[in-house]
């Protein structure tokens, strides 16, 4: 197990560099394998869900190849086999996005269910909706799916019951090497569906409306190299921004896109943050303990729940009472046992959590339940007096790219400590 040792009570102060996006470039990498020769992805984070995902696509045949500053070329020109390792699937939640590539590139898929992140059900109903009317048979024996396309997958009317993210990427993916022309409605926004497009788009697949809730896609034969960036994460962004908040620090975080960040910045500024939003920057500053508020996580542009955790956090110390709600997982508030255990006072009622503020915390040994709970984890020790210890940093590290490395350049006093066997469980 991996924890990371924080003596708190330190202002966060300085600029820090959001790296490449989790939520992305997972994605892209499946969407590589797609391709005729060898792509390259650019500002790479280096994420242990980004090794796990190479690890998947190497298990199939694909060359992966690292490059010196946050490059990854992928050769998939090798790949063979369509039934990626259960070990492999179960690391993640986002080796589900392996399926529409795999569907679309061979006719054929078997693979275990994914795993990740204990925050409540994540089915994949959708995404297997979803290939149904594109044509794809699905059977399911012994925790494994398998998918079989008699010929090649049709163009298809879906209209997903719910924005889910992960099954309108997959939908995506399969709909550029199918016949005809797929519209996905009531489809997600989210800015890494943009990404996504993009990509594909430089690929040679002809798709519109991402970043709407309607998508059509005009399926090709074929999807060619290309080099692409992948786009900068808001979620690690967002991370900063509030630990500079909970600390009373000044932050600038830089490489973002603002806008991505809006719901946010619209709450810190809520809770009285100073925020000031340039180009491709943001600058967090805060004099005192924040005001109480309610927010709810919702579906982008909502305030997103990724979010929710290291928000909740810094509403521990706010003046008066909070109301946070959870409206995307239904076992998202694991991390507040942990929190309770540093003098936080928050009672959980279902999806909601009322946050009574204290005036400070104090350090304590911890335990992160998942990624996004184990970084609120971390911002609590942050702003709390005396030491924390977070085990379970191994969690953190699946989506956040050496962020005891960035907060020790704000000013923080973190020590990562690796231990035996640190390996993220299913």
């Amino acid at each position: 197990m991996n924890s990371l040792r924080i003596i708190g009570g330190r202002r966060l102060v300085g600029r820090v560099k959001a790296p490449g996006a989790k939520n992305s470039c997972l994605k892209l990498l499946a969407l590589a394998s797609m391709a005729s020769d060898t792509c390259t992805l650019t500002n790479v984070p280096d994420i242990t869900d980004v090794h796990s995902m190479c690890d998947l696509l190497e298990s199939l045949g694909a060359r992966i190849t690292a490059k010196p500053g946050g490059a990854i070329q992928i050769d998939p020109t090798a790949i063979t086999s369509a039934e990626p390792p259960e070990e492999i699937v179960r690391r993640m939640r986002a080796s589900v996005q392996i399926l529409g590539p795999l569907l679309a590139r061979h006719g054929y898929v078997r693979m275990a269910f994914p795993g990740g992140c204990a925050i409540g059900s994540r089915p994949i109903d959708l995404h297997l909706k979803g290939l149904s009317a594109m044509g794809v048979r699905f059977s399911e024996e012994h925790g494994c799916i398998t998918g079989r396309v008699a010929h090649r997958l049709t163009g298809a009317e879906i209209h997903l019951d719910f924005p889910s993210v992960g099954a309108t990427e997959n939908l995506m993916a399969a709909a550029c090497l199918a016949k005809g022309v797929t519209t996905i409605r009531n489809a997600a926004r989210e800015p890494e569906i943009v990404d996504q497009q993009n990509f594909l788009v430089r690929m040679g697949a002809q798709i519109r409306g991402a970043g709407t809730d309607t998508i059509r896609v005009t399926g090709v034969d074929g999807l060619s190299s290309t080099t692409y960036p992948v786009m900068p994460d808001r979620i690690q962004a967002g991370t900063f921004m509030l630990a500079a908040a909970a600390t009373q620090g000044d932050v600038t975080v830089t490489d973002v896109v603002p806008e991505h960040v809006d719901a946010l910045t619209a709450k810190l500024i809520e809770v009285g943050a100073a925020v000031i939003v340039s180009e491709d920057s943001v600058r967090v500053a805060m004099a005192d303990r924040p005001n109480a508020t309610t927010a709810k996580s919702m579906p982008y542009p909502g305030f997103p729940t990724d979010l929710q955790a290291p928000f909740v956090a810094l509403l521990t110390t706010g003046k008066g009472t909070s109301i946070v709600t959870e409206n995307v997982f239904n076992s998202r508030f694991r991390y507040v046992d942990e929190l309770v255990r540093m003098g936080a006072q928050i009672g959980v009622d279902g999806r909601t959590a009322v946050i009574r503020g204290v005036p400070r915390l104090t350090g304590a040994r911890l335990v992160a339940p998942d990624l996004r709970g184990g970084a609120a984890l971390v911002i609590a020790a942050l702003m709390a007096d005396g030491e924390s210890v977070v085990d379970g940093f191994e969690h953190v590290a699946r989506g956040y790219d050496d962020l005891e490395g960035r907060l020790a350049s704000l000013g923080a006093s973190v020590q990562r400590e690796d231990g035996p066997g640190a390996a993220v469980p299913d």
